[in-house]
């Protein structure tokens, strides 16, 4: 059986909602972060990083949200949510790859940026804070213009790569000062998603605990 290392209020969440969405048995181990909000030591004796998701599937462990939901999909999904290169449009595939990384490669590294910026009571006023909120608010506009012929990132098909997509419009709102509303294609994306039985039972077994 597949173990998930998930800690609280976290991106490893994902691992969760993806096992879920295919409906595979697996065991969770919940890790709660310290007061300062850092990952917890425990987490270094499965992972040498000591962070989340990590997963254990017999003799491996692997870490890193896209390289697990790969895994994942490709192991043991049968085909389900995952498009795959010889598909009838390849124009979909090439979507699916795209937003798969995008996530984390382009969306994920910007607006942690912006979140420890907005951390540092000294930044408010760098010119710096105010280049990256406007890169934020950029590819936010990007995004939800690409989500426009909808309803899923890869096109017509729920998959892995909206997995990786909903995170930063979900849990990450938390957190950033980001008015998702003002994205119309967006907002009604994230409706979808809440409404799905598979994620809302990861959420709540392990959607953020936001104190």
């Amino acid at each position: 059986m597949i173990t998930i290392y998930h800690l609280e209020t976290s991106r490893s969440e994902r691992i969760v909602w993806l096992m879920e969405e295919l409906g595979i048995e697996y065991k969770l181990e919940i890790f709660p972060r310290e007061t300062t909000g850092a990952a917890p030591s425990p987490l270094k004796a499965i992972h040498a990083l000591g962070k989340a998701p990590v997963i254990r599937d017999g003799d491996v462990v692997l870490a890193e949200s896209g390289a697990i939901v790969e895994y994942l999909v490709h192991r043991y999904g049968s085909g389900r949510l995952a498009l795959r290169s010889d598909a009838p449009d390849p124009r979909a595939y090439a979507r699916y790859l795209y937003w798969l990384h995008f996530a984390e490669g382009s969306l994920m590294s910007l607006m942690l940026i912006a979140l420890v910026l907005s951390r540092v009571p000294e930044a408010n006023a760098s010119p710096v804070t105010a280049r990256i909120n406007e890169r934020v608010k950029h590819m936010l506009a990007f995004v939800d213009v690409e989500l426009g012929p909808g309803p899923w990132f890869a096109g017509t098909e729920f998959t892995a790569a909206d997995v990786m997509m909903a995170f930063p419009f979900t849990t990450m709102k938390h957190f950033l000062d980001v008015d998702i509303a003002t994205y119309p294609n967006i907002d009604a994306y994230v409706l979808r998603i809440a409404s799905r039985p598979a994620y809302q039972k990861a959420m709540m077994l392990a959607g953020p605990r936001v104190r």
